[in-house]
């Protein structure tokens, strides 16, 4: 399986990954779901001030492929969401890391358990069998 798994991010079992920048945080799609999803066609994300409650859907994404609701790994308050992403897609698929996340949120200190890159990449090798 050649799937990126950035060791700066940690990792929800619903593939989200979740980045830690000062005071907020920053969410999206792993490499492995994007990879599953094929082309992402459309993303359903939560107006700014929206508050999260983790493990609760947030949003949707529909591909070529398939829907799929979009999880909270930790809960917060919704600062910024990536508007980018309305119009083109691409970027969820092409650098899900990157340009492609979806999320900032100022966490409440509520969250999922999360894995580590080594475990999310034993979890993603654990589904492919």
């Amino acid at each position: 399986m050649s799937i990126s798994i950035p060791g700066d991010l940690r990792y929800s079992t619903s593939d989200e990954w979740v980045r830690t920048e000062g005071e907020e945080v920053v969410i999206g799609i792993t490499d492995y779901a994007q990879d599953a999803l094929g082309d992402v066609v459309y993303i359903e994300l939560p107006a700014v001030g929206t508050v999260l409650t983790p493990g609760e859907s947030f949003g949707v994404i529909e591909s070529v492929k398939a829907s799929s609701d979009l999880y909270a790994p930790i809960g917060g308050e919704v600062v910024a969401v990536n508007s980018d992403l309305e119009a083109n897609q691409e970027p969820i698929n092409q650098d899900p890391y990157g340009a492609g996340w979806l999320l900032r949120i100022r966490p409440s200190g509520e969250e999922e358990p999360l894995m580590d890159a080594t475990a999310y990449a034993a979890y993603c090798e654990e589904r492919a069998h």
